[in-house]
């Protein structure tokens, strides 16, 4: 009987061992964003908006401690249009991986955002709002494009490490075509370096097209982005750059490039009230004399935090454009006119 319960306590030690280290955390989170705006030269001059501050989105996300700092990680995102309660694309476009994390940094495979994507959001002082941001790509309006970042990879394996003050990242899409793994091949990398309150940026993302018959020719897309930030108790400066060119495979098509360049800076005046002011700048290049739009956008937003999860906030904008040339305000909706200015006020939870 000794022996027999002897046995039963060390099993249970051993078992509460086991479940200490194989402990697994999973929980639901979310952010619901929603407001009215009300927006010049557009087919609907005042409506509901779904994320004005951030994109509506909802998500499971968990780990699993495997003992000796090493976790297995997973997240399932989906964006959420909540005007209308539609989901925003497929179930989990947003993010959809599994993974480890280590003291040797975090690897990831499935769908997400690129590293470009990760470290370049905290240099722009609206923060990708899509109310109002040219920060992952330009407005919609102009005729050669965006000249934006590819914020997410399908198919894709990415790292992020970190030593001291030097943070690092690389992402890989594999193209997964028949003609070779050079077509629809995606890469991003990214780096920031603190300084005391200075940390710097430098990205890095390249983009294949699939080869175009008889050319063995593919289009070829490179962009790279240069910051920097200065952070001070309730004071932070922004600044960055983002060099685009796309090489079309097509012989005689010109190469499509553009720099976009925004700055700004947000200010916490209370403990619950956050100033943002920001100006975004669109140098579309290679093309013919008087055809260049250079939209320019100016922003600026209150945030008032009714709670840690919850805030109110109201956000104006106006965008121009020269040489007669159409600009909108959005990132996805094109503008009907020269200018287009707007205004947004909305609430956002955290759950």
């Amino acid at each position: 009987m000794k022996k027999t319960a002897s046995s039963l306590v060390a099993l249970a030690a051993l078992s509460a061992a086991f479940g200490a280290q194989a402990q697994s955390n999973v929980s639901v989170y979310g952010l619901i964003d929603a407001g009215v705006d009300n927006t010049s030269n557009a087919p609907t001059s005042t409506r509901v908006s779904s994320g004005g501050m951030n994109t509506s989105r909802w998500g499971i996300r968990g780990n699993e401690d495997l003992g000796n700092g090493l976790k297995a990680v997973f997240n399932l995102e989906g964006g959420i249009l909540l005007d209308s309660g539609n989901s925003d694309g497929v179930l989990f476009k947003r993010q959809a991986y599994v993974g480890l994390d280590g003291a040797f940094g975090r690897v990831v495979v499935g769908r997400s955002f690129t590293s470009v994507y990760d470290f370049v959001l905290p240099f722009d002082p609206m923060a990708y709002a899509p109310s109002y941001s040219w920060a992952t790509s330009g407005n919609a309006t102009t005729k050669q494009g965006k000249f934006g970042m590819n914020t997410a990879f399908d198919n894709l394996v990415k790292y992020t490490g970190q030593a001291g003050d030097f943070k690092f990242g690389a992402t890989y899409g594999f193209g997964e075509q028949s003609s070779g793994a050079a077509d629809s091949a995606k890469y991003a990398l990214a780096a920031t370096y603190a300084i005391g309150p200075v940390t710097l940026l430098a990205t890095y993302e390249a983009i294949n097209g699939n080869t175009v018959a008889p050319l063995v020719e593919r289009d070829k897309t490179r962009t790279y982005h240069l910051g920097a930030m200065y952070s001070n108790g309730p004071l932070k400066v922004q600044a960055a750059l983002r060099d685009y060119k796309m090489d079309p495979a097509k012989i005689g098509s010109p190469d499509v490039k553009g720099t976009m360049y925004w700055a700004g800076v947000n200010y916490q005046s209370t403990p619950a009230i956050t100033l943002t002011g920001a100006l975004y700048y669109q140098n579309v290049k290679n093309v013919a004399a008087g055809a260049d739009a250079d939209p320019i956008m100016y922003v600026a937003r209150l945030k008032y935090a009714l709670s840690k999860r919850t805030d109110l906030y109201v956000a104006a904008a106006y965008a121009k454009a020269k040489n007669g040339q159409l600009v909108g305000l959005s990132r996805d909706d094109a503008g009907l006119g020269g200018s287009q200015r707007g205004i947004i006020t909305g609430i956002q939870h955290r759950f």
